[in-house]
């Protein structure tokens, strides 16, 4: 008798996206502990100056936050604001200093 191939490709789905997840824990550990680690060393300003900063080039509802690093090895914020007209945009910001950077579409 043959066997259905459905439940085989389901467990290996599975057991790929289990994979995927255990992944992104980690990249997800190991970025908390970058961001908290510029922190603490001073090389970035905390979330609630940032978002002080980030209203006054950009009002609305600060959807998302990112710390990534530059070319130059500079970090800065990547601030995902949801308009009041309901777009999103992305204000950058030095992440050391507040300084703007610009606004991404």
């Amino acid at each position: 008798m043959k066997r259905p191939l459905a439940p085989a490709l389901a467990a290996i789905a599975l057991l790929a996206l289990s994979a995927g997840d255990a992944s992104s824990r980690q990249r997800h550990n190991h970025d908390n502990d970058f961001a908290r680690g510029a922190l603490q060393r001073g090389e970035v300003l905390p979330i609630s100056r940032l978002l002080t900063i980030a209203a006054q080039y950009l009002p609305g509802d600060v959807v998302e936050v990112k710390l990534e690093p530059r070319r130059s090895g500079d970090l800065y914020y990547k601030i995902r604001v949801l308009t009041r007209s309901g777009r999103i945009r992305e204000l950058v910001l030095d992440a050391r200093s507040g300084q703007y950077i610009g606004i991404e579409e």
